[in-house]
């Protein structure tokens, strides 16, 4: 399971900056499909940096509320071997993040994790590799490299023996 330090620095209550927050306390997963975190969010673009809080708090959907934002640490373990469990815990999960566009049978053929977001999604691998699965070819990702998402089906897929970690950002998007 990955674990990441996220520090948010703001405004205190004298007005000057500081480190308001120092943990990552919203983190999620599905053993042996994903772990994440979600280091911070908003539902307005642009941001505004007055909104005092842990914003991270009690985001589990997929996508940002509102016009927002969302940046996350997501950690995936090699893919697991058998595809119609694959299949049904990812079923399941769309259900539990809110997933507004639900995998087609074609998608679901082509990855178990493919799916679609209306957001532009800015990916960078920190740790290991992946494949980057797209309708109609795929792209080996590895440390250091980044990819961006228009909106478009895309799935995740480890082919290696080790966890990739994947800093992400996804921020709302109109079609």
């Amino acid at each position: 399971m990955g674990k990441v330090k996220r520090v948010v620095i703001g405004l205190n209550n004298e007005q000057r900056s500081a480190v308001l927050h120092g943990d990552s306390t919203n983190e999620q997963q599905v053993p042996g499909i994903f772990w994440r975190s979600t280091l911070w969010a908003t539902q307005e673009l642009p941001v505004d940096n007055s909104v005092k809080g842990d914003r991270a708090v009690g985001v589990i959907q997929r996508e940002p509320k509102g016009d927002g934002l969302i940046f996350r640490a997501l950690e995936i373990p090699p893919d697991i071997g058998d595809r119609e469990k694959h299949i049904e815990v990812l079923r399941k999960l769309h259900e539990a993040v809110e997933q507004k566009h639900v995998p087609s049978r074609e998608d679901i053929e082509r990855h178990p994790s493919m799916h679609r977001t209306d957001t532009l999604d800015m990916f960078t691998v920190t740790r290991g590799e992946i494949y980057l699965v797209t309708d109609t070819d795929e792209v080996l990702l590895k440390s250091g490299d980044s990819a961006i998402v228009q909106g478009v089906n895309h799935a995740w897929s480890n082919r290696s023996g080790e966890p990739c970690m994947i800093m992400c950002v996804m921020v709302h998007s109109r079609a």
